[in-house]
């Protein structure tokens, strides 16, 4: 499949069906072809188990029974704590169908951040895996949790009046379900943002958010619309079920387009998924860049995979992963940008020229352009700014739940900022510069943190590396490197001095780092993301202020 872009920009419109609902989807699917396979689930135990679109719905129907059974109704928030499951369709769309908003949360946080999510949308259940009740049951009398719903839980696994177990929820309960009638302007998520500054932010979205991934996500980024064979393709998110990339993806994509998709319930390990890939014939993978990057290091070339298209997210993915896939196996990974906040704002669209080390074109329909960090006027050519959105954009969210002042910030404007820097060429391409936040300004330039951490690995001894700015008496900040070594190398001042003068050879001299250090990790948040504001901090106290 191949995008006719200009012709796409120039005729897309919105047209957001009323009674648009993911659980109306899922149902409209298992009508049509409810023998389908929806999801192929393996783990790491070699357990095997599959869900049909028929399998699905009729599940949903019953957990949705039960929770309304228990008390649970329209508007309640459920906060959900579960790894990637056969049946976590199923739990989601239920609590969904009974009008309730879904409150994901990832298993890589803990208690505290479970009790801080509970108490700022006031939570009363939460769906939790047997595996991971000891980070909910210290913080109960701390937060406004009435019911805990254990999933895969046994006897043994309940510690209160209030506890019970999903089986039991769903025990003789019907099929059939007649809830609700919701629409698309009904609240559907509260999606915490990861935290890279600050306390992660309650995001809103509505039903309709899913009907955007199916008209942006699924043919400007995973190259599926109304001609793909479904029959013949197979998808692969890697993301996990707490994060919004699990409603981009998984739900946004697999489940409104009727697709069969793999989720694997396992630690990532390069060969394990490389096996997976060849074993499963997946035809559509969408992985992060971290494992990529891991990807590039593997013997690519001893796996004969089926893969038509690779899809990278989460941040941008450096030049290095992408030649070498594309050289291995014949396909380029394609980039695409959003937020917890918005669905696919820029993407690298299926047939697209990609350029190493941007992250594509607008989506059309959405309106993302760059605009200045201290006005609403759109940057030329060139100039880094700020990626932003019009505020009545279908694309992005529908503020943050009852924070009206932080929706005062955000959406008073024409635009919702992103926060997130970038630079557009003549081509209308966009190129990642940074987090706002993260901007460096050294001697009157402004330097993106993304440019010169690509840069950097690129050469041999760097594993990973993070930018920030670090003060300095004449030059008021000066870039520095915080550097992870590969594997054989080992820091001396020596190879500091042969990074800067490489560096000097790749970016203009003036974004080269004149502080390196060498380090063995990197803060990051639980999704993954350089925590940069830590690193800065450092900075500001090494240097006294």
């Amino acid at each position: 499949m191949g995008v006719n872009y200009d012709a796409e920009v120039e005729s897309f419109e919105w047209t957001i069906p009323d009674s648009y609902t993911i659980t109306s989807v899922v149902a409209d699917h298992a009508e049509e072809f409810g023998d389908r396979v929806a999801v192929r689930f393996l783990n790491e135990d070699g357990d095997r188990e599959e869900r049909t679109y028929a399998d699905i719905r009729d599940d949903t129907n019953r957990f949705a029974n039960g929770l309304e059974a228990s008390g649970v109704g329209k508007g309640d928030r459920i906060m959900h704590l579960f790894p990637r499951h056969p049946d976590a369709f199923a739990v989601q769309l239920g609590a969904l169908a009974t009008g309730s908003l879904l409150v994901p949360c990832s298993s890589m946080l803990r208690s505290k951040d479970i009790e801080f999510r509970a108490n700022d949308c006031n939570a009363t259940s939460i769906v939790v895996h047997e595996s991971l009740t000891d980070m909910v049951e210290p913080i109960l009398d701390e937060t406004p949790l009435e019911r805990v719903i254990v999933l895969d839980g046994t006897e043994a696994d309940l510690h209160g009046e209030n506890w019970t177990t999903a089986t039991d929820v769903m025990a003789d309960e019907s099929a059939d379900y007649d809830g609700p009638e919701l629409t698309a302007d009904d609240p559907m998520t509260i999606n915490y943002t990861s935290g890279t500054t600050g306390q992660p932010k309650p995001v809103l979205h509505k039903h309709r958010w899913q009907y955007c991934f199916n008209r942006i996500n699924a043919p400007y980024w995973w190259g599926v619309d109304e001609e793909t064979d479904l029959e013949d393709e197979l998808l692969w998110a890697t993301t996990g079920t707490g994060w919004a990339k699990w409603f981009w993806s998984p739900v946004g994509v697999g489940l409104t387009t009727g697709a069969t998709q793999l989720i694997y319930d396992g630690a990532f390990e390069p060969e394990t998924f490389l096996e997976i890939l060849e074993e499963e014939s997946v035809t559509k993978l969408c992985s992060v860049p971290t494992q990529y990057r891991m990807f590039a290091n593997a013997d690519l070339e001893a796996y004969d995979v089926q893969l038509n298209d690779t899809l990278s997210a989460g941040e941008p993915l450096n030049r290095e992963p992408i030649e070498r896939i594309r050289d291995a196996w014949g396909v380029t990974p394609r980039d695409g940008y959003g937020q917890t906040e918005t669905v696919a704002l820029v993407t690298n669209y299926p047939g697209i020229d990609i350029k190493s080390g941007s992250m594509g074109k607008p989506t059309p329909g959405v309106g993302a352009t760059i605009i200045d960090v201290d006005d609403e006027e759109e940057v030329e050519t060139g100039e880094i700014g700020e990626i932003a959105v019009p505020v009545d954009s279908p694309a992005i969210f529908d503020g943050y739940y009852e924070k009206p002042e932080l929706d005062e910030q955000k959406l008073s404007g024409d635009y919702y900022r992103t926060g997130d820097l970038a630079s557009a060429d003549e081509d209308g391409y966009f190129f990642f510069e940074g987090r706002a936040d993260d901007i460096i300004i050294s001697s009157g330039y402004r330097i993106g943190p993304f440019e010169v951490e690509d840069a950097l690995v690129s050469h041999d001894a760097v594993a990973e590396a993070a930018v920030v700015d670090s003060p300095h008496e004449e030059r008021g900040n000066v870039v520095k490197a915080y550097v992870i070594l590969s594997e054989d190398y080992e820091s001396s001042d020596e190879l500091k001095d042969e990074i800067q003068a490489f560096m000097k050879e790749e970016t203009a001299p003036y974004k080269y780092p004149r502080r390196i250090e060498f380090t063995d990790e990197l803060p990051k948040t639980s999704s993954g993301k350089i925590r940069r504001v830590e690193l800065r901090e450092q900075e500001q106290e090494k240097h006294n202020l």
